[in-house]
């Protein structure tokens, strides 16, 4: 089997000096030992540099960015994030509009271009699961995946609140539920490192944000090795190559519910439009 590299890179959408994102990568090797090195903070610079030297080591390198990567409209959502938000809306939170006007973020002049120009990477989720070498990326949203890693986070206004920065909202209980959740799939998945890295996050008393972005770099490259390693009717692509596309697991509830928003806003689901 080929050695892979599943990058997961929570970008923090800007490149602010103050407020980077983090990245993480899960290691494959011929005989499909799998290993996790560590979460870090990162800038867009710092990222690439990381990526650089993870897929020099493989064959193959899969890049799962927690970001948008095309955004063709210059105003309001994607349609891929419209059935998106069906679901995270249900679960009680919310999804942030990607579009050309949000400057920073996706106006001509956003870090995210040069720095996926510099990657140089192939576009193609379904390619990606089938290839033997070359570097690949996709985009993942972590709260989307939640809902299929977590039975619990799966409900009306169930969905975790996680994020220490929101201190009026946080609640610790959701954080170690998910910490717990993520373990379990590291150790169902055999990537042990995971799970030990969790079980160490875990025994921080007060998590800060910076601790948060970490878990959404882990996760990304959750999201990134879920898709290519389990069965593909266990994760779900909303959308397309031309107005956005997500990338995320699906339990068949999870799947059931995107279906039905992506049927009513007419948005493309595993490349079909039903």
């Amino acid at each position: 089997m080929p050695s892979t590299c599943v990058i997961g890179f929570d970008s923090a959408w800007t490149d602010k000096p103050d407020a980077p994102g983090a990245i993480c990568s899960i290691r494959i090797d011929e005989r499909g030992h799998r290993e996790l090195i560590e979460p870090r903070l990162a800038s867009f610079a710092d990222a690439l540099s990381f990526i650089r030297a993870e897929s020099a080591m493989g064959d193959r390198c899969l890049v799962a960015l927690d970001q948008p990567t095309i955004v063709p409209n210059l105003t309001s959502l994607r349609p891929v994030d419209r059935v998106a938000a069906s679901l995270i809306s249900w679960l009680g939170g919310g999804v942030q509009p990607a579009n050309r006007s949000k400057i920073g973020m996706f106006d001509d002049a956003a870090p995210l271009w040069p720095f996926l120009s510099k990657l140089d990477a192939i576009e193609d989720p379904e390619q990606a699961r089938s290839a033997t070498s070359g570097r690949y990326l996709i985009e993942v949203f972590p709260a989307l995946a939640i809902a299929s890693l977590e039975a619990a986070f799966f409900g009306r206004l169930l969905g975790p609140r996680y994020n220490p920065a929101r201190r009026k909202t946080f609640r610790l209980s959701d954080w170690q539920a998910l910490m717990a959740a993520l373990i379990r799939y590291g150790d169902s998945n055999e990537i042990e490192s995971v799970s030990r890295w969790i079980a160490q996050l875990g025994l921080i008393e007060r998590p800060a944000k910076a601790d948060q972005d970490k878990l959404d770099a882990v996760l990304c490259a959750i999201v990134g090795f879920h898709w290519l390693a389990a069965p593909r009717h266990q994760s779900i692509m909303i959308g397309d190559l031309e107005t956005g596309y997500m990338i995320a697991p699906a339990t068949t509830d999870a799947r059931a519910r995107l279906e039905a928003a992506a049927l009513r806003y007419r948005v493309p689901v595993d490349g079909l439009l039903r």
